[in-house]
């Protein structure tokens, strides 16, 4: 009995540390909660003062304005830009799903179904109309604000970012935003001959704030590597890392000085966004796992950078 009450107050320690299910809760919440604070900055700021969003859903709003006025085809009160921008990510979604991991995979579709709902939903009421410098500026802050804790929530808003990722795989010479600019620079200058210059002006002045609220709320990149020494069978926990995040392990064994124990070091270099969801992944296997984490280290070489 006594071993038994071990084994069980271990598996309890083991599910507490892990949080398989709060720190999910948590998360799947924060992207709702992120996706409907985009929709709102979108729909109360940008859309009632004619601009135009960078990236595919900046794409999404051109096309609705085309085929609007200048198709004739009426939607009602109905925003189709959110509707486009989730047929889109369709087959982005199929790119994406065998190539990152299946809980970011899952919580990019929540993040995007929730936007597009939002947005569809959601009335184009102009708060600030009058001044489209203010609603520049505050939509930007809003919509920047719900995609940063999108990516904290280790989900993202699909589009640009997920094709972005995808390029980063097949060159290292690419990166988001170099892709993401490289859109903007098509999108905006198709502006420039189908509206007029201070549309253009100003909804890049919208994407310059949003940028800037996005690394505000999820600082990208910052290059992190962890050390996790354990004493048990890392064969489970080695197959979680790889599928569900996508990251590779360098691993070799080692002894302890003390208990002259054999132990193994797995060495992985990830993001900092990312250092939860490994611990978490860690402690299912080995609540007493040894984890040392070093923010800020300088890679040279094959290293994918995320979202």
């Amino acid at each position: 009995m006594r071993c038994r009450s071990k084994k069980m107050s271990a598996e309890k320690l083991a599910d507490k540390r892990s949080g398989s299910s709060r720190p999910e809760w948590i998360r799947l919440s924060g992207t709702v909660f992120g996706s409907l604070l985009y929709a709102i900055g979108i729909n109360l700021f940008v859309v009632p003062a004619g601009l135009y969003t960078g990236g595919l859903m900046g794409i999404c709003q051109v096309i609705r304005t085309v085929l609007v006025d200048y198709v004739g085809i009426r939607f009602g009160t109905l925003d189709i830009a959110g509707i486009i921008y989730y047929v889109l990510n369709i087959p982005i979604f199929f790119m994406a799903y065998r190539n990152m991991g299946k809980r970011f995979f899952f919580r990019t579709l929540l993040g995007v179904t929730v936007m597009t709902a939002g947005m569809s939903l959601c009335p184009a009421i102009p708060i600030v109309a009058e001044d489209t410098l203010a609603s520049a500026i505050v939509g930007g802050i809003i919509s920047g604000a719900g995609v940063g804790i999108l990516l904290r929530m280790g989900a993202s808003g699909g589009g640009m970012d997920v094709i972005g990722v995808l390029m980063i795989k097949r060159s290292k010479n690419f990166s988001v935003g170099k892709i993401n600019l490289l859109v903007n620079a098509v999108l905006y200058g198709s502006c420039f001959f189908l509206f007029s210059i201070q549309t253009v002006v100003y909804s890049i002045i919208f994407a310059a704030v949003y940028g800037v609220a996005i690394d505000r709320v999820h600082t990208q990149n910052i290059n992190v590597e962890v050390n996790i020494i354990t004493k048990a069978n890392t064969t489970a926990l080695e197959k979680e890392v790889f599928e569900e995040m996508g990251r590779g392990i360098t691993k070799w064994t080692s002894m302890g000085a003390y208990t002259y124990e054999q132990s193994h070091i797995l060495y992985i270099m990830l993001s900092k966004y990312e250092v939860n969801q490994l611990k978490a992944i860690v402690h299912k296997y080995d609540p007493d796992a040894f984890i040392v984490v070093n923010e800020g280290v300088s890679v040279d070489g094959n290293f994918l950078k995320k979202l």
